[in-house]
């Protein structure tokens, strides 16, 4: 099946909000996304860390966007599109509180809620199904879609690294959604955004992650997804 990147909407003039943007995979995107153009917004629990962290992405190598940095509640209330990155541990609380600066917007989660012990990662047990379904639950008025979840934040972080070589399966019930998140990813060089199903599906995409860092571990590499049988 032919794979057409044309037919995905403009998302360049789109202003990105990194919520609990001060973590590794936070870090990690705020770069990517600023380094192809988009302006971007780094929130933490407190206004000083995400100002810390937007003025170290913003003297990366390569970045050609804004990068601001400021409070949860202030990056959600002036972002375009809000990308959850918060610490699975405090997702719940985050997202419940910031339920009235994100109506009506896009709202892509990318947290992965996982439990380590002596065996390494393993997923753990979700009431709502996903983290994406329990923050599509706490934010009813949001376009919530799942994405994101299997990009290294080591290689989005690394200015050496010019291309991200992988797919990011995007999950969503909103169709318009699904392909603004779709084309947004697209904007990572080497990535490419496919369509992966409905939100109720993001469960497992969540915990396949748990076995991407076996992997990981195993090979010491940083290994991601590619579907195959699509042909740009």
């Amino acid at each position: 099946m032919t794979f057409d990147q044309r037919a995905l909407p403009h998302v360049d003039d789109l202003t990105i909000g990194i919520l609990g943007g001060t973590g590794d995979q936070g870090r990690g995107l705020s770069y990517r996304f600023a380094r192809a153009g988009q302006r971007v917004l780094i929130g933490s629990r407190s206004s000083e860390r995400g100002e810390t962290a937007a003025r170290e992405v913003a003297a990366l190598p390569g970045v050609t966007g804004a990068v601001t940095g400021a409070a949860n509640p202030e990056v959600a209330e002036a972002a375009d599109l809000a990308i959850v990155t918060v610490p699975w541990e405090g997702h719940a609380e985050t997202v419940a509180s910031l339920r009235e600066p994100l109506a009506g917007k896009v709202v892509v989660d990318c947290v992965n809620p996982l439990g380590f012990d002596e065996r390494g990662p393993y997923p753990l047990r979700v009431p709502e199904g996903s983290a994406a379904e329990q923050t599509a639950a706490l934010l009813p008025a949001s376009r919530v879609c799942a994405a994101f979840h299997h990009v290294s934040a080591s290689l989005l972080a690394d200015p050496a690294v010019g291309r991200v070589d992988l797919d990011v399966l995007v999950l969503g019930d909103d169709r318009e959604a699904v392909a603004v998140v779709m084309a947004l990813a697209a904007r990572i060089d080497g990535v490419r955004g496919v369509h992966a199903g409905r939100l109720r599906n993001a469960g497992q995409v969540e915990a396949l992650t748990a076995n991407l860092i076996a992997i990981n571990r195993r090979y010491k590499t940083h290994a991601g997804i590619r579907v195959t049988g699509l042909l740009l």
